[in-house]
């Protein structure tokens, strides 16, 4: 480091932190990428410093408009505000300048190598291992200062082909080191990009560009992966040959997710070949596919926050994270009715219980909770549902405390039990009603257990719910001898379109939505914007759900997608 370069560098930042985060615009961010942004926009906040957001995005190949917006609304929705959103190509002319300036300082020359040419004078040997004698090129060598600037001018005109020549950094191959072996700086793409048109027809690398946009835009802390730490050593080489301030780049462990795949080429696959509904398909890690599926960022934050920062790698379960997720949801989201597989049950002495029999109840949506003590008033009615696995034809179970023809049950918050009086099935001998006495005035007839229930005048039938289950089979997909593909869960999705769900305390749910119930004891209540992701509920003894962003706004086009189990569901699992 030149100590003449700090200063200007300190008159910039007054002495403040300057992070970035720094995506590719090639995809999707996925549930790794929150860790760094936490990392990036935490240590920034937490020094009252500032986080810049900038696209990485010097490959007009891959980049699409899709994802720059996507990146953007995921660092949004995480509740962090960029200081300012920049673009690696802001710098391209600058960019260019010091590649020129590089050549001239005898340490960049243009090759005409293959990419197999290149990896022998890596040493590799010819069984793919590395371990034979590195050497430079004749490009290298014999090439002058100014044969490699024309020639560098001669690839920024496009009168090369790709792939024809590349402008290489004259590093050190005596080097340990991998990224000491002469890097490639640029390479020719011909291809339009989507904010400079086809001004260039070369563009830079991310070894040649990510530490110089770094030093241009004054970061303080250039914080990354492990994975890129045996980068560092031509990150500071590259600053210091061209004799701009570097800054310091520090390395911590990355975040994993066993059971799954977080490569974006690996889920553009699954994308492509329709595996999954797109790149927001709930059933993957990416941010997006998460947010749909309903979970809160601040459920995201709160489980980063337990992980901390080391250098080591974070390989987490996935249990572990929907546990994380579980325990936030248990805290913020009010809890309804909802029937996955209804029987209809018949009253059939409604008409004799009296009008104060029939008075409304009121049921909480949350027990406990201050900041959401509402509650719904549902009445009684001649039809209700119950759940099918609530009934059971087997009459000397002793420990099923539900419904059977010869033992009562209590519906929740209703004063008495009901009993059957008779069962009716259809043809397929499946049953289909259960007639039932409602035991009014007999408070002597004890119920074992109280069940949900919805009255026909009050509920919805849901279009459908969807069950998420892993989408991989194994811990490890990429480990499959067959490959990832061969390792897809045939049932990682379950559609459901028998389910109800009670109208009223929906129709209420939908119009509070978003919630922000404030969680006790969180540091991470997040103010979400709204959206139907935000319509969060516990179903009772189902599992945690939210609105699809599918789902219609008339009641018979709602779909909804399970976020979670609940909590005793997951361990009978």
């Amino acid at each position: 480091m030149y100590p003449e370069l700090i200063k200007p560098h300190l008159e910039f930042t007054k002495g403040q932190v300057f992070t970035r985060f720094p995506p590719e615009p090639n995809g999707f961010l996925h549930i790794g990428h929150s860790k760094a942004i936490m990392v990036n926009f935490g240590y920034a906040a937490y020094h009252k410093g500032k986080c810049y957001l900038r696209f990485d995005d010097t490959n007009p190949e891959a980049e699409e408009e899709i994802y720059f917006e996507s990146i953007k609304e995921i660092v949004h929705w995480l509740g962090f505000k960029p200081w300012q959103i920049t673009y690696s190509s802001d710098y391209f002319q600058q960019l260019y300048d010091l590649a020129e300036q590089l050549i001239k300082n005898d340490k960049a020359y243009v090759c005409h190598c293959t990419a197999d040419e290149v990896k022998i004078q890596r040493g590799l040997k010819p069984d793919g291992t590395l371990g034979g004698e590195r050497k430079g090129c004749v490009h290298r060598s014999n090439q002058s200062i100014e044969e490699n600037l024309a020639k560098f001018r001669d690839m920024k005109d496009g009168k090369y082909e790709i792939g024809a020549a590349t402008l290489r950094m004259k590093q050190d191959y005596t080097n340990s080191n991998p990224q000491m072996w002469d890097l490639v700086a640029y390479r020719v793409l011909n291809k339009p990009h989507h904010r400079t048109g086809s001004t260039w027809k070369i563009y830079p690398t991310y070894d040649f560009t990510h530490c110089l946009v770094d030093s241009f835009e004054n970061i303080s802390h250039s914080l990354c992966t492990t994975e890129f730490r045996l980068s560092r050593e031509s990150y500071e080489w590259l600053c210091d040959v061209l004799h701009v301030y570097r800054p310091a780049q520090r390395e911590y462990g990355r975040l994993n997710i066993t059971g799954t795949v977080l490569s974006k080429r690996k889920i553009a696959k699954l994308v492509n070949d329709h595996h999954v509904r797109g790149w927001d398909d709930p059933r993957l890690f990416t941010l997006a596919a998460i947010k749909r599926r309903g979970v809160p960022p601040g459920a995201i934050l709160s489980f980063i926050n337990t992980l901390g920062v080391t250098i080591s790698e974070s390989n987490i379960q996935v249990v572990r994270l929907e546990s994380a997720i579980r325990n936030f949801l248990d805290h913020s989201t009010p809890r309804l009715f909802m029937l996955l597989d209804p029987i209809k049950i018949i009253i059939d002495n409604f008409d004799e219980i009296p009008e104060e029999g029939k008075t409304p109840v009121e049921i909480p949506y949350r027990n406990n909770c201050n900041q959401f003590n509402k509650s719904r008033k549902v009445s009684i009615s001649s039809t209700l549902y119950i759940e099918r696995n609530d009934f059971s034809n087997v009459i000397d179970d002793a420990e099923y405390f539900r419904l059977t023809p010869n033992q009562p049950v209590g519906l929740i918050k209703l004063p008495y039990t009901i009993s059957v009086n008779k069962v009716n099935y259809n043809a397929d001998k499946q049953i289909e009603s259960i007639n039932v006495k409602y035991n009014y005035g007999d408070s002597k007839i004890k119920p074992k257990t109280f069940i949900q229930w919805i009255s026909n005048e009050n509920k919805i039938n849901i279009k459908e719910i969807r069950i998420y289950n892993q989408l991989f089979k194994s811990e490890n997909p990429n480990q499959n001898p067959d490959g990832f593909l061969s390792d897809i869960n045939p049932v990682s999705e379950q559609v459901i379109t028998t389910g109800l769900i009670e109208k009223g305390g929906f129709d209420e749910i939908k119009a509070l939505s978003p919630l922000n119930i404030e969680v006790p004891n969180n540091q991470f209540n997040i103010a979400e914007d709204g959206g139907k992701n935000t319509i969060r509920f516990q179903a009772l003894r189902v599992g945690y759900f939210c609105v699809d962003k599918e789902s219609g706004d008339n009641d018979d086009e709602v779909i909804l997608n399970r976020i979670v189990t609940l909590k005793e569901d997951s361990a009978k699992k």
